[in-house]
């Protein structure tokens, strides 16, 4: 099972007992998607959410750098070295360690010429900037891997990772919210109890997204590389 974005509205509309003309819901249609895929992006790290980027680049006695502005989360940060190269000719990744930006300040206390040389430590600074230590000596290029938010889904985005892979959690999830908005609105909705079951089928549900996710990211306590055949019993005639 999966939706479109007609398919999820017949859906819900059919859980909440209302149209897809309801004004009412037309409204607040946009506010219940932002609800179900911002709960499940924050607490489910899903790997279709990672991306790479090496567009960023070092500035000479500049040890602050600008990241791409849809990052979400930055997992890691490399430098191409030597300076002024690619990965695709002479060029080769240096991982930077992770600090902060007292480590940095502390260890790398100017900008100076004496303090520069190939960065190998960076901090967050803001949401898409960071530090760089030593303060870089050259244009160096910078790779990086995070996670980002993906296109809502829309009337323009027909279908995302959410209603394709996991259409009941993200139902549920828009339950969730849209029954808490009926308690108030729709007095086809005065179950006192309806929100909390939808909170608790979401709960179960994610449980077993995460379950999934943990395999696909072989960090599982099931997960192992290595294959185990399953004996199978022969009967003797």
């Amino acid at each position: 099972m999966s939706y479109d974005y007609a398919g999820y509205q017949t859906a819900l509309v059919t859980l909440m007992a209302t149209t897809t003309e309801d004004p009412y819901f037309v409204t607040i249609l946009p506010d219940i998607i932002d609800y179900a895929e911002l709960r499940i992006y924050q607490e489910l790290d899903l790997l279709n959410t990672r991306f790479r980027d090496a567009t960023s680049t070092t500035a000479i006695g500049s040890r602050q750098v600008s990241l791409p502005a849809t990052l979400i989360v930055l997992e890691t940060l490399a430098i191409i070295s030597p300076a002024g190269s690619t990965t695709a000719t002479s060029g080769a990744r240096r991982i930077c360690q992770a600090v902060t930006h007292d480590f940095i300040d502390m260890i790398y206390p100017s900008d100076g010429v004496a303090y520069q040389a190939t960065p190998q430590f960076f901090a967050m600074l803001t949401q898409t900037t960071v530090l760089l230590g030593p303060c870089p000596d050259g244009v160096y290029g910078i790779e990086i891997t995070g996670t980002s938010r993906p296109a809502p889904l829309s009337d323009d985005n027909t279908t995302t990772m959410l209603t394709e892979m996991l259409p009941a959690l993200f139902l549920a999830a828009s339950m969730v919210f849209a029954s808490g908005y009926q308690k108030n609105f729709g007095s086809q909705a005065d179950d006192p109890k309806m929100a909390t079951s939808w909170e608790t089928q979401y709960k179960e549900l994610m449980q077993y997204a995460k379950s999934e996710e943990f395999r696909k990211k072989m960090q599982s306590s099931s997960w192992t590389s290595q294959i185990n055949p399953t004996s199978v019993d022969k009967q003797r005639g």
